[in-house]
């Protein structure tokens, strides 16, 4: 049994994908992913022993502008259309030699990726599954939906099926030429509607239902199965674990692979916030470049490193709000701030405040004095309480379960 996986994003979107290829390897499974090719997703997918086939450019260096800009594009909708037209090109050099041969072909990140990668598996004849991490792009009448780069909704509007008509509409204008031009190049025909072709068939939610309900019905076939994680029994480095045993439990501040926007020093305003509080700070360098902005000893600034381990000694956690961050704070019980940044964290963030186990920080470029409010939210004895209950209703075997399921349908 082969299968082919494809995807493209921050680490949030490839992190899920090593998990669920290293299940399906466990019931032996031939697996071949295409993703990005940044070395931290490589070295994570070596772990696992599955071969990552990379396509595109860095996914770091697209996020954090590191590329030069598309010479063509006037605004931000424009430049996103510019580039998923060069992703899916990229994807169409090498897909289609990974999935031939393959019994399924499972695909997940942008659009224009996950757009490709339906139409290689039409024009192979083989079967395929989108899977998101979230519901939003999902079409459902109970919520309004995901707010794409470089367009917005009417503020007065607030109909849900007119949201998302509209929805519907950015879609074809955001990704259209790209899913388009992609099928022309393989000999398929134009696709007019770009969301009913890329949401419209067989789709898994692999979120926790605990942490993002899905409510039937919906006009979409939807299987939910849960976040997918694997343990990580890496150890922590000696002078972190030296750090962490010479005082309270630190506040953990990471934005993961998000260039966080910020009007002031952002790394000072992090560790002040957490000053603030009396706390020490574990900060995660990331994307965002942050950084020790002195030299008091009551802050470790970090790589890469083991989040299952370390949040487990921590007192809080302030992120960006992806999903895979949100779900793993969660399950380990501790509160959180999320500082959103786009795409589906406002909604993260909106999330761990219903459920009482953290703090919505507002918008996205915090001040020492807005996070340290937020983070006086968190450490609140109600809302560690509330956390650890939630802990217990989170699950950890959704990658396992997608697993068994996908050999189960092609068995």
């Amino acid at each position: 049994m082969r299968v082919a996986l494809s995807t493209y994003g921050g680490r949030g979107d490839v992190e899920p994908m090593v998990a669920f290829a290293a299940r399906l390897r466990e019931r032996g499974v031939q697996v071949r992913v295409c993703a990005p090719p940044d070395e931290d997703f490589a070295r994570r997918l070596d772990a696992v022993r599955v071969p990552l086939v990379p396509f595109g450019p860095s996914a770091r260096a697209l996020a954090t502008g590191a590329l030069p800009a598309t010479k063509s594009a006037t605004s931000a909708g424009e430049m996103v259309a510019r580039h998923s037209v060069d992703l899916a090109a990229g994807q169409r050099e090498v897909l289609p030699e990974v999935a031939e041969g393959c019994d399924v072909l499972v695909a997940t990140g942008v659009p224009a990726v996950v757009g490709g990668a339906r139409s290689v598996a039409e024009k192979l004849g083989i079967p395929w599954i989108h899977v998101t991490f979230q519901q939003l792009t999902l079409p459902s009448p109970y919520r309004a939906p995901l707010a794409y780069p470089g367009q917005s909704y009417p503020p007065d509007v607030t109909d849900i099926p007119t949201l998302w008509k509209l929805h519907d509409q950015h879609m074809n204008a955001l990704f259209g030429e790209a899913v388009n031009t992609n099928r022309a190049a393989l000999g398929l025909p134009p696709v007019d509607d770009v969301a009913s072709f890329l949401f419209g068939a067989r789709n898994w939610l692999a979120s926790d239902p605990a942490l993002d309900p899905w409510r039937e019905p919906a006009d979409v076939d939807v299987v939910q199965t849960g976040a997918w994680f694997l343990p990580d029994e890496r150890p922590l480095p000696d002078d972190l674990q030296a750090f962490l045993d010479a005082g309270e439990p630190p506040v953990y501040v990471g934005f993961g692979s998000m260039p966080v926007k910020a009007s002031t020093d952002l790394s000072r305003a992090v560790i002040e916030a957490v000053r603030a509080h009396g706390r020490r700070a574990v900060v995660m360098r990331g994307w965002a470049d942050l950084s020790a902005v002195d030299e008091q000893d009551d802050c470790f600034v970090v790589g890469e490193v083991n989040h299952q381990a370390l949040f487990r000694r921590v007192a809080a956690v302030v992120h960006h709000g992806g999903a895979g961050t949100t779900a793993t704070t969660a399950r380990v019980g501790l509160p959180q701030v999320i500082v959103p940044q786009g795409a589906d964290q406002p909604y993260w963030a909106g999330r761990v405040a219903e459920l009482g186990i953290g703090a919505a920080h507002d918008g996205p470029a915090p001040t020492a004095e807005s996070l340290a409010s937020a983070l006086g939210t968190a450490l609140a004895t109600e809302t560690a309480e509330r956390a650890a209950a939630v802990a217990g209703e989170v699950r950890t075997d959704g990658a396992a379960v997608a697993a068994k399921l996908l050999v189960k349908q092609l068995s």
